[in-house]
């Protein structure tokens, strides 16, 4: 059948038109069933952005295009309550104006947020944000980098983990990498006790190796990738006390393309998510990259473009992207290099991804 001979067609060639197509769809309007992530879009936005930029297009977003981003980021942006007694407590970027705040991207004394006090940054969101910024070319003259820092510093919990809103929430490993991301893109880590986040994560490595949310939690592909990541940008990946076991319990986790937990289906994210961590660790070429390319490319949407997570399934724009970055670790021409710690090309890492070579451990007896 015609849908039949799409799908041979896929598995073997690298569809860069319709990905392209994909994604300039996306850039544009989203399908339905992102509503309900109204409070992430800038995160959704940098997915899109950065498969742009992974693909070596970020030209193919006008100038005025990425402008128009650029002001809606700083739009996003939560500065200090003067009323409150904690001014900064809230500071950093917010995911959406989901409440119904005036765009403000210069952030005019004039206009004052809706709910100041439900008008709290989130720090995912601020990770993203700086991300995207640096993306399309901004030179973060408008980010409030004193209530940033501060903001970011009044969500680290006594056990070294990270919040990611001010207030209470879950607090686990993602965070701890966000704060870690932000502090180097903006080259002060005045908002991060090192030594306590360090000892968070250590504590996290699991009995197999790979590392988890938290102590005593299960090993994970997610988790792994933040707790590696926020120890190479901290400059601490000598302090995993068993570095043998986490190589090993990355390597292990390859099927075809990557698991992301022991005894799971293959998820083309995953090829980010532990290809990310085998090269901060100096072991990416320990992984079969034609493997890695065929479930890579059998989960590309034959008409639409796009990448899933597993074939047949429909394409998103964070499996896209994900996917597109794991490419990248392996080489796939015309994929730009990725700086596997901040998430973003080095074109766009710039000076960031200099002076963190990954550092080779004895392996042997994997």
């Amino acid at each position: 059948s015609t849908w039949c001979s799409l799908k041979a067609h896929m598995g073997d060639e690298f569809e860069r038109a319709k990905h392209l197509r994909f994604l300039k769809q996306c850039l544009k309007v989203l399908p339905g069933p992102y509503a309900s992530q109204e409070s992430n879009r800038m995160t959704l936005a940098y997915f899109v952005v950065s498969s742009f930029d992974v693909l070596g297009e970020i030209d193919q977003i006008s100038a005025s295009d990425r402008a128009q981003y650029i002001d809606w980021i700083y739009a996003q942006q939560v500065h200090p309550d003067p009323s409150s007694p904690n001014p900064t407590a809230l500071c950093g970027f917010r995911g959406t104006p989901f409440l119904g705040d005036a765009f403000n991207p210069n952030h005019s004394p004039d206009i004052q947020p809706a709910s100041p006090e439900y008008n709290k940054s989130n720090i995912a969101m601020t990770y993203t944000a700086l991300a995207l910024l640096r993306i399309l070319g901004d030179d973060f003259a408008r980010i409030n980098r004193p209530a940033v820092l501060s903001g970011l510093r009044g969500l680290q919990q006594p056990d070294g983990s990270y919040a990611p809103v001010a207030g209470g929430a879950e607090c686990d490993m993602r965070f701890l990498f966000c704060a870690c991301a932000i502090s180097d893109m903006l080259g002060d880590w005045s908002g991060i006790d090192k030594e306590a986040a360090t000892t968070f994560i250590v504590n996290s490595q699991s009995y197999d190796g790979g590392i988890a949310q938290g102590p005593l939690q299960e090993a994970h592909g997610g988790s792994t990738y933040c707790a590696v990541a926020a120890l190479y940008l901290m400059g601490s990946l000598s302090s995993v006390k068993r570095m043998d076991d986490l190589v090993r319990w990355c390597v292990h986790r390859q099927v075809t393309g990557f698991q992301g937990r022991i005894n799971k289906a293959v998820d083309t994210c995953y090829s980010f998510w532990i290809g990310a961590a085998l090269q901060m660790l100096g072991y990416h070429s320990l992984c079969d990259y034609n493997a890695i390319r065929s479930y890579s490319l059998s989960c590309q949407h034959p008409a639409i473009g796009g990448i899933s997570k597993w074939p047949d399934t429909f394409p998103d724009v964070l499996h896209t992207y994900f996917s597109l970055s794991g490419l990248s670790f392996c080489n796939e021409p015309g994929i730009l290099p990725l700086d596997p710690a901040l998430g973003i090309t080095m074109r766009a890492a710039g000076d960031w991804a200099n002076a963190r070579p990954p550092k080779q451990y004895d392996v042997s007896t994997l």
